[in-house]
Formats: C-alpha cells, structure tokens, sequence
C-alpha cells in the first residue's frame, strides 16, 4: 500500500512538490480565520442556542457565550487583515486567494448569520421566521459579494460594496444593541445591501490598517467588560456597537460624496479641454 501523497518524502522531493499542495505563513493565518469562525459558531450554539432551547437558560453564561462568539469573530478580522499583509510581503500560494475566500465565508458569512437565526430564535418565537430569512439574507450577501470580489477587478486600493469583516461585524453590533425588533431587522438586510452595493470601500492599508486593528482590540476590551458584568459594562458594549453603525453608515456617504466630486471635476476639466481647443 503506498504512502498518501507527500508523506516519506525527502527534502529534494517535498521542494518539486506543486505549490497548490504547499502552505504559507499567510495560508496559516487564514485557516486560523476559519478556525475562529467555526468556534464563534460553537459558542453560540453551546453557550446561547442549546440553554434556550432545553430551558436551562443562564442570563450571565450566555452573555459570555455571545461575547466569546462576536470576539471570535473580531480575532478572524485579524487574521483576515494580517494574511492579506503576511502575503504581501512573503511569498503566497497558488491556492491562498481561495482559502481567504472560503475563510471569509466562514467567519463573515455563516457566523454572523448564525448569530442572527439564534437571536431571532431567542428574542421571540414568533420572529422565528422572520429572523431566519434575514439570516438568509447576510449570508447569501457575503456569498455574492466573495463571488464578484474574486471575478471583478477594480483599481488598486478600494472595495466594491461592504467588506465581509467590516460588514459582518456591523450586524452583529445591530443585534447586541437590542433595539426593537423591526428597525433592527431593516438595519441587518441594509447592510447585507451594501455588503453587495457599488459603493467604494477603501483597503485597511497603512494607518487605516492600524486605526482598523486598535479598534478591533477596543471592541474586544468593550465586549469583556461586557462579558463579565463590570461596572458600565452595558453601556461600554452599546457605544461600541452604536460607533460601529455610524461608521457603517458614513464611509458610504463619504465614499458617495468624493465619488460625485470626482466626477464633477472631470466634467469641468473635460469642458475647460473643449474650451482651450483652437
């Protein structure tokens, strides 16, 4: 019976072995994406889903448990962002696009809209239903919007639509704001909207990067708080969540804004053209 492939292999060997096969440092940081995204799941089921459905709810053990899953969530949004810098500097494999992507599905697609099923399931049953095809909605969004992501080129620098993390995180800060049912319903499936819009997003590179990584631990510190019940803990989480949402909210409008400026000074650069003609 022989070997599965590239076991026993010496070192000449494993080096003429297809890069497909071969994983990066960059590659590690996305399974480690994926990784969180299937716990956060784990954690809402366990911790949130299971104690409901069996009566054995415990109000503190399943703040912890959400808490756990949306800081799962926000540690797959780290090693989402630190893969694609992992694979700008060093090398990256044949197949880390398609990991990423996988990943992304993962953490920012089927965890999030976990956490949205199981928040409709807990907050009332008859929004069961409701709350469900919402779910539907976030992760069909993510889907669709890692699909065009792989098929579409757009200049350097920017995003088409809502980015999975940032979009992700969004809709789970809309739910742990517990806002009334209906208007938190409206904010989940607008921003599934932009998640596949046309609206521009620009890359977290450089200070953007930094800025986006220090508010992720500032999410995460606020959610402990949280977790354990401190003092202002309750309002830490839905001031975090509230900020969350006007971010949300205003890079579509900025990026809105600057994309008509752009194209008003071209227009009037096109006209001075016609205009110095001879």
């Amino acid at each position: 019976m022989s070997a599965p492939a590239g076991w026993g292999l010496d070192e000449d060997e494993a080096d003429e072995m297809p890069l497909s096969t071969r994983l990066s440092i960059a590659d590690t940081l996305t399974l480690g994406n994926a990784t969180c995204g299937f716990m956060a799941v784990y954690f809402t089921t366990t911790g949130v889903l299971i104690p409901h459905l069996t009566g054995n709810g415990d109000g503190g053990m399943a703040r912890s448990s959400a808490a756990t899953a949306v800081m799962l969530m926000l540690m797959a949004s780290i090693f989402d962002l630190f893969d694609g810098i992992v694979a700008r500097k060093l090398r990256a494999s044949a197949m880390g696009a398609e990991l990423d992507n996988l990943s992304d599905l993962i953490s920012f697609g089927l965890a999030p809209a976990y956490f949205v099923l199981v928040w409709g399931m807990v907050a009332s049953d008859a929004h069961q239903h409701v709350s469900a095809l919402a779910a539907i909605v976030v992760l069909l969004a993510v889907v669709l919007r890692l699909a065009r992501f792989s098929c579409v080129t757009l200049r350097d620098g920017i995003f088409q639509g809502m980015p999975s993390p940032f979009g992700a995180l969004t809709v789970v800060s809309i739910v742990l704001l517990e806002l009334p049912f209906v208007p938190t319903l409206l904010a989940i499936i607008g921003t599934a909207w932009l998640m596949v819009s046309r609206v521009e997003y620009p890359k977290p590179r450089g200070k953007l990067a930094v800025g986006m990584l220090s508010w992720i631990v500032l999410a995460m510190g606020m959610l402990a708080a949280w977790a354990l019940d401190s003092p202002g803990g309750e309002l830490l989480l839905q001031t975090g969540c509230a900020l969350q949402l006007v971010l949300g909210a205003v890079i579509p409008l900025f990026a809105t804004a600057r994309r008509v400026n752009t194209f008003r000074y071209n227009r009037r650069e096109a006209r001075a053209g016609l205009g110095a003609r001879p």
